[in-house]
């Protein structure tokens, strides 16, 4: 067998192993780069932990995203493929390749287990993020009995025009990183070991993060133009991490192996960005109930100042009524928080000559039922934003917990 060759090995051996424990919980952390926001961070971030990476991990500015429908109706054949996938994504997350990129076996003749495009490449701080679809609980693999009540298909909302060809998947894989070559080499490679187990559904690449997820980032822009997840979860709140994002042990019987995991819903926004560019900046700030440049909440003058839902202006709600960041504020839900990790897009253009562009939004969540379906129902009745916006996929996937040594993501859902 060729070596394998490490992706920092090529760059005369790249960064040293500085032994961080838990970055934000999700593992070990190799020392020494930049991220997106110019700070001195990690290097890369371990596939195993306690958490899997790619949740609260600090948001990287690119993403590439895939669903897949399983082929194989053997069970045997399933968990394979994902002791395969652990295996490779645990090199890739390493910056090593997925396999071997010089001759398999000594034979020029056969084609290399790894792609290449990322030879020379730096691990980028990619994450690998795995999860499961409801459809895969069906008859196929005995896994009826284990799917946990809250893992249902996402209901039709509203104002919804969803497109079943980029909706559901029986697998996810969310792949993050500072660089689009490795995020779109991982799942390429990933990919094409499922081969003969699994097919792409479908698969969104995104750019430009569209929330933050640790204190130490700033907030981003949507194509809109607004700071956008001001507010959201960050990796810090560990607390409020613990009760918002990460599933209880206790709290479904059936799905008890998700405990430490998450619920991954996932939501692709077309935005009629020209459209909206004609609007005027007073009814920009309206719709989104804060101001452009500061990202003040109406009212007020900081980012981070509390919005005052009760303060008028004239004789009409300062932030109107059906303001984005008023009809999705965590108060008209019980308190309820998701943890946003959204990037935007772009397509290219529509037959009608305008930008096929959006937000392919992201949020990770305890129990969809209580902290991400109800906001929806709210944004399809009252937001003045959905005048401007056209969901057209969507999907829900369980993520199991973290993966100890010597384990295969999803372990427990087998055992």
């Amino acid at each position: 067998m060729a070596a394998r060759i490490s992706r920092r090995g090529l760059l005369g051996g790249g960064v040293a192993a500085a032994g961080v424990a838990g970055a934000f919980g999700v593992g070990h952390a190799t020392a020494g780069a930049e991220g997106a926001d110019g700070a001195a961070g990690p290097a890369s971030y371990a596939f195993r932990g306690a958490h899997q990476a790619g949740i609260v991990t600090p948001a990287q500015d690119r993403l590439h995203f895939a669903a897949f429908d399983v082929t194989t109706t053997d069970r045997a054949e399933l968990v394979s493929l994902l002791q395969d996938w652990t295996a490779a994504a645990e090199r890739l997350t390493r910056g090593e390749a997925a396999g071997e990129v010089g001759p398999v076996e000594g034979d020029p003749a056969l084609p290399p287990d790894d792609t290449g495009e990322a030879m020379g490449l730096p691990p980028s701080r990619l994450t690998i993020t795995v999860g499961f679809g409801p459809s895969l609980f069906d008859d196929r693999f005995g896994l009826a009995g284990r799917r946990p009540a809250s893992l249902q298909r996402l209901p039709h909302f509203p104002a919804d025009v969803l497109d079943p060809a980029i909706s559901d998947g029986d697998l996810c894989i969310q792949a993050c990183a500072d660089d689009p070559q490795v995020a779109v080499h991982a799942v390429r490679n990933l990919a094409r070991i499922a081969v003969g187990r699994a097919t792409v559904r479908w698969s969104q690449l995104g750019f430009g993060r569209t929330s933050s997820t640790s204190t130490t980032q700033a907030t981003p822009r949507n194509l809109f133009g607004f700071k956008d997840g001001t507010a959201n979860l960050k990796a810090e709140e560990a607390s409020e991490v613990d009760t918002h994002v990460w599933v209880g042990a206790d709290d479904d019987a059936a799905g008890a192996w998700l405990a430490g995991g998450s619920y991954l819903c996932a939501r692709r926004i077309s935005m009629t960005i020209e459209l909206w560019d004609r609007q005027p900046l007073a009814d920009q700030e309206l719709f989104v109930g804060r101001t452009k440049g500061e990202g003040a909440p109406l009212g007020a003058s900081g980012e981070f100042d509390t919005p005052d839902f009760e303060a008028v202006t004239g004789t009409a709600p300062t932030i109107p009524v059906d303001a984005h960041g008023r009809v999705v504020h965590p108060d008209s839900f019980g308190g309820a928080r998701m943890l946003r990790r959204g990037y935007n897009f772009v397509d290219g253009s529509t037959p009608l000559g305008s930008l096929d562009a959006g937000l392919f939004f992201i949020a990770y969540v305890r129990d969809p039922a209580t902290h991400f379906i109800p906001v929806q129902n709210a944004m399809a009745k009252a937001d003045a934003l959905m005048e401007y916006l056209k969901v057209t996929g969507s999907a829900l996937f369980a993520v199991p917990p973290g993966i100890g040594e010597g384990e295969f993501v999803g372990q427990a859902l087998f055992s």
